[in-house]
């Protein structure tokens, strides 16, 4: 898993967010969390936007970012 954000160009539409960390396709489900407690997040864009995208499981602004993997 990665320690840092991933910023991307992100298109209008509905992204889902990895919630287990266990997606070979961080920060956005790919549905490997079948089978767990884990529900990944959806969220809506609806214009063009650069954005960073949490790719540790520790925010608490899912799906993005808030600085918390500089936490120990």
């Amino acid at each position: 898993m990665k320690e840092t954000p991933m910023i991307l160009d992100l298109a209008p539409g509905t992204y889902y967010w990895c919630r287990c960390g266990k997606s070979r396709n961080i920060p956005f489900c790919d549905g490997s969390h079948t089978g767990t407690e884990f529900v990944p997040v959806e969220y809506k864009i609806t214009e063009r936007k650069r954005a960073a995208l949490c790719s540790c499981q520790k925010t608490k602004k899912a799906p993005f970012c808030d600085g918390a993997h500089k936490n120990p």
